[in-house]
């Protein structure tokens, strides 16, 4: 049977079984509408408590998929929904979380982990939560190294690609002149004649435009002509040992292809772009840019700028007749 609503003195009370237990209570109110609502609150709650109810029998591949039909972003989902996939939600703990994190991405930095793992992980088991399929958890993130890192420059750019295959040099300078991840440089359409570059996002299906300045048009037309895509490769493994030869052979800092973005974010905000209209280059939140990839100029004396004026030193000699000692002058 299920609850029923009675009146006792104006005010409205409830009683009846719900998943074989017997409630009974007042509704503390005159209005039967709002009595009608708690009760069917009430009645909702009680069902989930069930022992079969949505709270006990979600797996993660279920909660994984609500959040993917919400439209949420499936950047990271493949390899933590194959870690996890049967398990029942109710039984993954933030340890749970901790350990799938160090197991999937061993040789990672703590902040790869928690951006990899524990973050999205998080994220799916909360909106189900906030879906009313089971309880919201908390997993304690990794220590995240807060040493800056390191970024390209124009002329580490340049250099890279004297001692670069014509197509790797262009391909540090496209991400360095568009602010392109490097798997989206991989995947780049390109209209040179419109000076475009659609990006692909392939993992969260999200694509954006960039522009292509002028040296990099003609980096990129001066390319040899191929059927294949314009930045090919077999696999990341033979990009990265093919870029780490070229860096050796040019005697420059160790940087990866990623460290180019850092170098397209950084010298747009040392160039005066303001930070906001730099994250929309660079597709991001201003969080993650300040956070991630701004660069402080480590500089006492750009505080100079405050005064308009060129960086003189004052005339600070002692007027003849003054004494120079800490003792008052007198006129002589």
């Amino acid at each position: 049977m299920s609850i029923k609503l009675y009146q006792r003195n104006k005010v409205w009370h409830y009683r009846g079984t719900v998943a074989g237990r017997r409630l009974r209570g007042t509704c503390k109110t005159t209005d039967k509408n709002q009595a009608a609502l708690k009760v069917a609150e009430l009645e909702v709650s009680e069902r989930k408590r069930r022992p079969d109810g949505p709270q006990e029998n979600l797996t993660f591949a279920q909660a994984a998929l609500v959040y993917r039909d919400a439209g949420k972003s499936e950047r990271f989902l493949e390899p933590i929904e194959d870690y996890l996939k049967d398990t029942l939600v109710k039984d993954i703990k933030p340890k749970t979380i901790q350990t799938m994190a160090m197991k999937l991405f061993e040789h990672c930095s703590g902040a790869s982990r928690n951006r990899l793992a524990i973050i999205p992980a998080q994220a799916i088991i909360n909106f189900a939560a906030e879906n009313e399929l089971c309880q919201r958890i908390r997993v304690k993130r990794f220590k995240e190294d807060t040493k800056e890192k390191p970024f390209a420059t124009l002329e580490w750019v340049r250099t890279f690609m004297k001692q670069a295959s014509p197509q790797l040099g262009a391909y540090a300078m496209f991400m360095f002149l568009t602010g392109a991840r490097p798997t989206e440089a991989l995947e780049a359409d390109i209209d040179l004649p419109g000076r475009t570059a659609l990006l692909h996002e392939s993992k969260i299906g999200h694509e954006r435009r960039a522009h292509l300045p002028a040296m990099l048009v003609t980096a990129i037309a001066n390319l040899p002509k191929s059927n294949r895509p314009l930045f090919f490769y077999y696999n990341i493994e033979d990009l990265r040992d093919t870029w780490d030869r070229a860096v050796e052979r040019a005697k420059i800092q160790r940087l990866t292809p990623h460290c180019c973005r850092h170098g397209f974010i950084t010298g747009l905000l040392r160039r005066g772009i303001d930070v906001k209209t730099t994250a929309w280059l660079a597709d991001m939140t201003v969080e993650t840019l300040v956070k991630t990839y701004a660069h402080a100029i480590k500089d006492r004396t750009l505080t100079n700028v405050l005064t308009d004026e060129p960086d003189a030193i004052a005339d600070l000699s002692v007027p003849e007749g003054r004494k120079t000692s800490g003792e008052p002058a007198h006129d002589i």
